[in-house]
């Protein structure tokens, strides 16, 4: 029976469906997270009969066949790249990105990362880094006697030092795009890699063309919604519950025939 195997790629594909809403939901508090979407395919098809074959010997055509599809299955797992909301945090180092952009990391291989999230510190030594202490790109250093740090929109950094009465600008924090962002690889640590699907990074200052503008004391909050990702959840559950259904009733249809005599 052919419907206990598509009635199996069902379930299968409403399990992953699932995962999907279950990740997001589980990452509403994640700063600069993105909501996914699981899309599903069409298995192929069996032919009972082929459309458009000749059904006489005087060419008459098959108008429309027979088909039996096989199944579902999982195509993509897109990720929704649409701005979350801006929190305030009132923390000199949180940067938010209002736009398009990702902050650049160097990773301890010496790979760059891409970012969203803007919760930075200071290493050790005054560098501006990440949660996980990796340097953010250009490598801006903090002198140890700065009273305070200012970020503008267009990612200017600059310091007031005592004793000095004009600000010094310690260098402009880069932003990068990419000409396919749901092609990046997410890492994990809200990191993600450039790939060949994502294109080659574009950089350039905040604020610029086709580049979003940076908020000091702000971050940016997932864009996960909660009533919609309910609402998924429902949906796919029914239709897992409607799946197995199907597994029940070609298990009964199986049953009478093995009780035939």
């Amino acid at each position: 029976m052919r419907a206990l195997d598509i009635a199996g790629t069902g379930m299968q594909a409403q399990q992953t469906n699932v995962e999907v809403i279950s990740n997001n939901i589980a990452n509403m508090t994640t700063t600069g997270f993105k909501r996914r979407r699981a899309e599903f395919q069409d298995l192929i098809y069996q032919n009972l009969r082929r459309v458009g074959s000749n059904s006489s010997d005087t060419g008459t055509i098959v108008p429309a066949g027979a088909q039996v599809g096989l199944g579902v299955k999982t195509a993509a797992i897109y990720r929704i790249n649409e701005q979350g909301n801006l929190a305030q945090t009132s923390n000199s180092l949180d940067i938010a990105i209002q736009g398009n952009g990702y902050f650049q990391v160097t990773l301890p291989s010496g790979d760059t990362a891409y970012t969203r999230d803007g919760t930075f510190s200071l290493s050790p030594t005054g560098e501006i880094v990440t949660a996980d202490g990796y340097v953010v790109q250009p490598g801006i250093t903090v002198p140890s006697n700065a009273t305070a740090v200012t970020i503008d929109s267009s990612g200017e950094v600059q310091a007031t030092i005592q004793g000095q009465p004009a600000p010094t600008l310690l260098g402009t924090l880069q932003l990068a795009v990419f000409p396919n962002e749901s092609g990046l690889e997410a890492q994990g640590s809200n990191l993600f890699l450039a790939t060949a699907a994502s294109g080659n990074a574009v950089t350039g200052n905040p604020g610029a063309v086709g580049f979003g503008t940076t908020m000091q004391g702000f971050t940016e909050t997932s864009n996960v919604n909660v009533v919609t990702e309910i609402t998924d959840l429902i949906t796919a559950q029914r239709a897992y519950e409607m799946n197995s259904k199907v597994i029940t009733a070609s298990n009964e249809m199986l049953s009478t025939l093995s009780n035939l005599r």
